[in-house]
């Protein structure tokens, strides 16, 4: 029996037993022919056994960091049993050496895949320079990145934080604030807030009020009072309840990403900016996830010509490194004094120049328009051919926001799409595959993913009904 280590379509496998003659060969021409001996060198052929096909699943260096894991860390997350060690473009690279086509991007945020070289040479720059001072000092990248997003916005001002969760709990204090100011002969000025079913804004405890799913809220309550979900979508519930005049302000996602992939109407949006335009109270736009040209828009809501008061993002804006932002207006940021909301470590030199350059790459129009046209090309393929098939009831989204509605649990999908090579996520109710590749990603990477997804639909066949 042999014992082998070599390299499979650049995955690599385990050493194992194959019990037959292997003749390798490089550039057409043998090097070896071997049988019944030791080969130590890892080389590219493509030779593998069910057995070592089988010991692709796992492996000692994932077991052992796994348990490791387990031990030391407060166990908030089910993760996937995957390490991964490594990754490059919209590929990632587990411990041992298996690849991976990424449609996840960590939750929508490496936008610009893995290792882009730009990134990496501001990054390695700044952090030689200067990385860390908070904000009792004024810093260059700070004030540059805001006036960046406020010239490709509707914004007028900028508040930085380190997270999407930490964006809306900075708003819902805005949001009061703004109403206090702006109704001082008040004793009782407007204080709650709308939110809509499906929504996702957030774990800490203003955001988590905000979060429509109760799992999420139940074990921590009571939450932030004073906040009604509404169906999204229904305008005319909105707009009754935003003319009681309780109302400081509507949040709203355009698309909802953890939900479902499900897309504001522009007429359900139109409603809500007349109803807070009338009764005086703030529209809110949480782009954490569908922002920044993630849609084949900068912003999502950009599609739709309406315009909020605030909007929070978060996730792909430093390409990896943790940064959020609210976008304000100017009657907004008028309501705020020094001293209302800080933060130690927001908007630091380091974040705010890795999102520059972000921003400078994502807001080109040519790249805004390869986002729409891959996104376009990617939901035809899938709804080719995926959509006659028995589990699929929808394809959905816009740009590289997509999502594959099931009448089943998407688990066994994408549990078998990453035995296969493929990384992707659920939401909604678990039901709704979601795809968020990096926006670099190639038309040929999205056709080899569909290609995947086709080929694990089996793994569906006796799942129960979501």
């Amino acid at each position: 029996m042999s014992s082998a280590c070599c390299f499979l379509n650049n995955s690599l496998l385990p050493a194992g037993d194959i019990s037959c003659q292997l003749n390798l060969r490089k550039n057409g021409k043998p090097i070896v022919a071997a049988s019944c001996t030791q080969i130590t060198a890892c080389l590219g052929i493509s030779v593998q056994t069910s057995e070592s096909k089988k010991s692709l699943e796992f492996g000692l260096k994932s077991k052992e960091l796994i348990e490791a894991e387990a031990k030391y860390l407060v166990g908030t997350y089910a993760r996937t049993p995957v390490v991964l060690s490594h990754g490059k473009g919209c590929k990632l690279y587990d411990v041992e050496g298996r690849e991976y086509l990424d449609l996840t991007s960590g939750i929508a945020v490496n936008a610009l895949g893995h290792g882009d070289e730009d990134w990496i040479r501001v990054v390695t720059g700044q952090a030689n320079t200067l990385t860390h001072v908070s904000n009792i000092y004024y810093s260059i990248p700070q004030v540059e990145l805001a006036k960046r997003l406020v010239a490709t916005s509707f914004a007028d001002r900028v508040f930085f934080t380190n997270s999407g969760t930490e964006a809306n709990e900075a708003a819902i204090k805005f949001a009061r604030k703004f109403q206090r100011s702006s109704n001082s002969n008040l004793e009782n000025p407007p204080t709650e807030f709308i939110a809509f079913s499906n929504c996702f804004h957030g774990r800490t405890m203003g955001a988590l009020a905000l979060t429509s799913k109760e799992h999420y809220r139940s074990p921590f309550e009571p939450v932030m009072p004073g906040v009604t979900f509404l169906e999204y979508g229904d305008a005319q519930a909105a707009r009754e309840m935003i003319l009681s005049g309780k109302i400081a302000a509507v949040f709203v996602e355009p698309i909802q990403g953890e939900g479902g992939i499900y897309t504001a109407t522009k007429e359900f949006l139109e409603s809500l900016r007349s109803a807070c335009d009338e009764a005086e109270s703030l529209l809110i736009y949480d782009e954490v996830q569908c922002g920044l040209g993630r849609t084949g828009d900068l912003w999502a809501h950009e599609a739709y010509g309406i315009y909020p008061d605030m909007m929070t993002l978060a996730k792909p804006l430093a390409g990896g490194l943790p940064i959020g932002a609210v976008l304000v207006k100017e009657k907004v940021a008028t309501a705020i004094s020094a001293g209302d909301h800080g933060s130690t470590f927001a908007g630091g030199p380091l974040v705010c120049n890795a999102a520059l350059t972000v921003l400078e790459k994502i807001s080109d129009p040519g790249f805004l328009s390869s986002v729409s046209k891959k996104g376009e090309f990617f939901k035809e393929v899938l709804e080719r051919k995926l959509g006659g098939h028995g589990h699929v009831k929808e394809v959905r989204g816009r740009g590289l926001i997509i999502g594959i509605e099931l009448d089943v649990l998407a688990a066994p999908l994408v549990d078998a799409c990453r035995l296969s090579g493929l990384l992707v996520l659920t939401s909604g109710k678990g039901n709704i595959v979601r795809l968020v590749p990096p926006l670099i990603i190639s038309e040929p990477e999205l056709a080899d993913a569909a290609e995947i997804l086709l080929d694990c639909l089996p793994s569906l066949d006796g799942s129960s009904r979501s």
